[in-house]
């Protein structure tokens, strides 16, 4: 089997670089744009003082960038300083000359044998960049490394997202917390990390992201939210889960109906997992729902009591049924309207 170019992860990498070791090459590329533009830019001010970057640095944007001048840059010698930096931003717009090959192909012959002085940033968003040319020569020659900068694709991954962040940070947060945050921005990462970055300076000597202050500061009601609605459910609280999707309604910009569905399905699709796993570790059960939490296990236990198997294939459907509906597919209902009779669904499931 064919040996696969070098692979690493933002985190990974930046621990790399803020110990001052830089690869000869970066390839960042991939739908999130987030970690290409932290990485790269952690790049440039540890490799880099700000005096040295008059002469050393040099930018270039894919829209008008031609690759053998940027390999002509990668190729000069530093000045007054023991490193030189170059960054080809938005490379995906690079562009592909009528009856030649991808012009990012020709990176392929500068990682051969690039200058050790030099450390070049290819930043190529929107997708992963595709030059087999590229890739055979780094992995060939150990010349740089390549990093897929993905979106969560679910719920968990974005809560664990946050959560990784919020200790990478020096800060402690609770599954409430996270809830509410990622409820409430989506998965627009800069934004969620800035707002975490503003709550950190907040947290005082308990370092801890609490719904309190995520309410004082970031404008989320700390009791009405999808965690406290989940909460509601599990317990069979029905007066307080109608009482939430009221005031959904009543704010329906911060508390879109998809979204909710969404989050209720996740728990729901663990929910079954625990109750089904035939490993029966917290452990164990951990790694199948996809969660670090220890606590969300024994939520999800505790509504795998309150709830049967059938009646939790059951809600899986209805919540499917209502997801479908909200889009407005084969229903013209309001959607807070087929919100409520959701969730009498499932209280009543």
């Amino acid at each position: 089997m064919a040996e696969k170019k070098e692979t690493a992860t933002y985190a990974s990498l930046r621990a790399e670089v803020l110990k001052g070791k830089f690869r000869p090459i970066y390839v960042l590329s991939g739908e999130e744009p987030f970690y290409i533009d932290q990485l790269s830019e952690l790049i440039v001010n540890q490799a880099l003082s700000e005096d040295e970057r008059d002469f050393n640095l040099s930018v270039y944007y894919g829209n008008d960038a031609d690759v053998r001048e940027v390999i002509g840059s990668c190729k000069q010698f530093p000045a007054f300083a023991e490193r030189r930096v170059v960054v080809l931003r938005e490379a995906q717009l690079v562009a592909k000359r009528p009856g030649h090959r991808d012009d990012l192909d020709l990176f392929a012959h500068y990682a051969a044998q690039p200058l050790a002085s030099t450390v070049l940033v290819i930043c190529h968003k929107g997708a992963t960049l595709k030059s087999k040319p590229l890739f055979d020569a780094l992995k060939e020659h150990g010349t740089g490394v390549a990093m897929t900068s993905s979106k969560p694709r679910t719920d968990r991954d974005l809560r664990a997202v946050v959560a990784g962040y919020a200790t990478s940070v020096g800060c402690s947060i609770d599954a409430k917390s996270v809830s509410m945050l990622t409820d409430f921005i989506g998965n627009d990462l800069a934004r969620l990390f800035g707002e975490m970055d503003k709550l950190k300076i907040l947290v005082g000597d308990s370092g801890a992201i609490t719904p309190e202050l995520i309410e004082r500061n970031v404008g989320i009601s700390k009791d009405y939210n999808n965690f406290e609605l989940e909460d509601a459910i599990r317990t069979r609280n029905a007066e307080k889960a109608y009482r939430i999707v009221a005031y959904y309604e009543r704010n329906p910009k911060q508390n879109p109906v998809q979204v909710t569905v969404s989050t209720l399905f996740s728990f729901f699709s663990g929910v079954l997992i625990v109750q089904t796993h035939k490993e029966r570790s917290e452990e164990a059960l951990m790694k199948a729902v996809g969660t670090t939490s220890s606590w969300r296990i024994k939520k999800m236990a505790e509504a795998g009591r309150t709830y049967s198997k059938v009646a939790v294939v059951r809600i899986i459907h209805y919540l499917r049924e209502c997801d479908v509906k909200s889009k407005g597919i084969g229903s013209r209902q309001d959607a807070y309207a087929l919100l409520r009779e959701l969730i009498y669904k499932i209280l009543h499931a």
